[in-house]
């Protein structure tokens, strides 16, 4: 294993201001982030590092840091920000300190450009540095502290390569002349949407409906689903770590009266038998004795669409495969279903589709305007 120095620690206001303006002078910054989603109720940011050609920092920010001083990188233009598999990493950052982004490298999605079916970050930097990750600590708690040394090391190697391996996929990338469609997908991701953070009471529909359950089976589900998030809530613990679905669905389906029944269900370890056998006998009687629920409402599609959708998605894939690429390189499942929706009969129209932009409008524009014509006949 290659040894180099452990990355400083940030955990001041001082530090990461003189951090900052030391940036700030860098053309090129490799981020990432940690977050503590196996372990809370709602996850939050609780490491960022960054890499420069020649150190490595971790800022954290529970250690009462003003993350807002970073800002100013992340919007920057002229800084590059190279992550790899950059989108959860913004979703994070815009949720929890609302930065703006401008100028992002992707390292995973440069190799999916570039055709590449293995696109980890372990299987790119032994393909094309020949080191190994040891990516025993993906699972840590990131939010505990202190944080292990070991633990630390692992958060470090995450951005320590990532200059290298973006110069030799940005040299990959002209080499294959796809160099601009690369950049218009980086800039893409620079428009964040934030995922709903609200708890959704209708969401046992579709833990259930994939399950067969029926009627009187749902609404015990229905109370078991909206237990479950009660505990999560109060024990501040993600709702798969209370039951898993599995669980759920054979609790559900099966109605326990006894607690010994209990024990014979998938993943009710004799751990979750005392700490919880009380209660969910509870919420199945009451389950089994509610009022039925109503079905979910049959989902709408105007008429048309999901003829459009399927007539794009077959040319979308033989696109790909033209182009020894996987499919949604090619356009993102969201830009078909827009496209099938809007049904744009010009190149004017369909640059108003998000996910189309110059490269593709160019590239695509007319084989999917005449995708679109063949279906009005």
């Amino acid at each position: 294993m290659i040894k180099f120095p452990p990355a400083a620690y940030i955990q001041s206001n001082d530090a990461l201001g003189a951090l900052v303006a030391q940036l700030a002078r860098e053309p090129l910054l490799a981020v990432d982030t940690e977050s503590n989603s196996m372990y809370a109720y709602r996850e939050r940011v609780c490491l960022v590092q960054i890499s420069t050609p020649g150190a490595d920092y971790i800022i954290d920010p529970l250690a009462n840091v003003d993350m807002q001083l970073l800002a100013p990188l992340m919007a920057n233009p002229q800084i590059e920000k190279v992550f790899h598999a950059a989108e959860y990493d913004l979703i994070c950052l815009t949720r929890d300190y609302g930065f703006q982004f401008q100028n992002i490298f992707d390292t995973m999605i440069a190799a999916r450009i570039c055709g590449k079916k293995n696109i980890g970050l372990g299987h790119l930097l032994a393909e094309y540095l020949e080191v190994e990750l040891d990516k025993s600590h993906q699972r840590d708690d990131w939010g505990q502290r202190p944080l292990p040394r070991e633990s630390l090391h692992y958060a470090q190697m995450d951005t320590h390569h990532l200059l290298r391996l973006r110069d030799l996929l940005c040299g990959q990338l002209q080499a294959l002349k796809r160099w601009d469609e690369a950049l218009e997908v980086f800039g893409d991701l620079c428009y964040v949407e934030l995922p709903e953070r609200d708890f959704d009471p209708d969401g046992y529909w579709r833990i259930g409906l994939p399950h067969d359950l029926n009627r009187r089976e749902m609404a015990v589900l229905r109370e078991l689903y909206l237990l479950r998030e009660d505990i999560a809530q109060k024990r501040d613990l993600p709702s798969f770590k209370i039951f898993s679905n599995k669980t759920l669905i054979a609790l559900a389906r099966y109605m326990p009266q006894h607690s010994d029944e209990l024990r014979d269900i998938t993943g009710m370890s004799p751990l979750l038998v005392r700490r919880y056998g009380y209660v969910l006998l509870q919420t199945i009687e009451r389950g089994r004795r509610a009022k039925l629920p109503p079905p979910p409402p049959p989902p709408t599609s105007e008429p048309g669409v999901t003829e459009r959708y399927m007539a794009l998605h077959t040319w979308r894939k033989e696109r790909a495969q033209e182009r020894g690429v996987e499919s949604d390189v090619i356009v993102s499942k969201d830009t078909l279903w827009a496209l099938a929706r809007q049904a744009p009969n010009t190149l004017d129209a369909l640059r108003t589709i998000r996910g189309l932009g110059p490269w593709r409008l160019q590239t695509y524009g007319e084989e999917i305007l005449q995708v679109l014509r063949l279906l009005q006949g």
